[in-house]
């Protein structure tokens, strides 16, 4: 008995996913012959059908479908064990596959990869940048050695994968220079329903945290006037640039712009449980004299008044496979980042 072989498997695999014994060849760089023989030498060897022939189409059969999902396990196996020992060398050569949410891929990751490699130059690093709930997906399918999220790790996936946090980020409610809440700066948590808003997409990291933080503070997203949805911070912060409603956004996406004035952060004003007499509308509050304005910081000012500023906080997370094979390269990047949160290289901040 001569038993399958990888080659075998890598050609059946190709025609699975092509469905086509030609297409399957092209994909391979092999002749069409070479696919049939392959193919055909499998199904005599098990004595089983991997596919139906029905016409000029083929269908992949019962014992196919179980052969897929065992031969991709496989070749996975086979790739890791690869790149284990090729890492056998002081690291000098290797490959790192990083899955990234969005905000942490553009906008805090880079400099943890540019550390890195700047010790091991050698290393070749694959970032995919997808929203967070396709990089848990992926990173518990194994497409990922290590993962970087912002959002939420579903229950279905928390028996699969290790999650810590290594940062934080905080989001803030800005608006562009035409919005009224441009010139006032600051608004209570009751108007919050009272603007037109540009959201992201449920399945964002950053959407996940804001609604989180709307049930916090007691509002429902239903009662929010939502226009428009993005699939990206960056299409949601041009939108709010040229005036239209308010967004949550990360605030590594927006300090370029709050610095040059075509954005405004505006704080949120929590009364909910104060007691004292409070000035009850915005505009109140910046009808108080200059005197009064010169008191101290804006946070003991506010907390002299009986209120405090609601603070949307939100953790990154670093995720990995539970029971998949880390390579040596993942082990030492993972513990760089870990390494960053001892160090205290990131301001630490409590989650609402």
């Amino acid at each position: 008995m001569a038993g399958m072989t990888l080659e075998q498997l890598k050609i059946f695999l190709a025609v699975a996913h092509n469905l086509h014994f030609t297409r399957a060849a092209e994909e391979l760089y092999i002749t069409q012959p070479a696919v049939s023989a392959a193919i055909h030498n499998l199904e005599q060897e098990y004595g089983v059908k991997l596919f139906h022939r029905i016409g000029r189409h083929i269908e992949i059969a019962e014992a196919g479908k179980l052969l897929q999902v065992e031969a991709q396990k496989i070749l996975d196996q086979v790739s890791l064990t690869e790149r284990g020992l090729r890492e056998l060398n002081n690291l000098q050569r290797g490959e790192l596959k990083l899955g990234s949410s969005l905000t942490i891929g553009n906008y805090w990751l880079p400099s943890k990869i540019s550390e890195f490699k700047s010790q091991y130059p050698g290393i070749q690093i694959d970032c995919t940048l997808a929203n967070a709930e396709t990089i848990c997906v992926g990173t518990a399918m194994g497409q990922f050695d290590l993962g970087l999220v912002e959002g939420d790790v579903k229950p279905a996936l928390q028996n699969t994968l290790d999650y810590e946090i290594v940062a934080s980020d905080r989001l803030q409610i800005v608006v562009g220079q035409k919005h009224p809440w441009f010139e006032w700066g600051e608004v209570d948590l009751s108007q919050l329903t009272q603007t037109p808003w540009v959201m992201r997409v449920r399945e964002s990291g950053t959407q996940q945290r804001f609604e989180e933080a709307l049930q916090n503070w007691g509002i429902n997203l239903s009662e929010l006037n939502v226009i428009l949805v993005f699939t990206s911070g960056e299409m949601a912060k041009a939108a709010i640039e040229n005036g239209v409603g308010a967004t949550g956004i990360s605030e590594l996406m927006v300090k370029k712009e709050i610095q040059l004035g075509t954005l405004r952060a505006i704080r949120v004003i929590d009364n909910r449980e104060s007691n004292g007499a409070i000035p009850s509308t915005v505009t109140e509050r910046l009808a108080l004299t200059s005197a009064e304005r010169s008191r101290g910081s804006e946070v003991e000012r506010s907390r002299s008044m009986g209120y405090t500023y609601a603070e949307i906080v939100r953790p990154f997370f670093k995720i990995k496979h539970r029971q998949r094979f880390q390579t040596a390269l993942s082990k030492v990047f993972e513990q760089m980042l870990i390494s960053s949160v001892l160090d205290g290289s990131h301001q630490h901040l409590s989650v609402i």
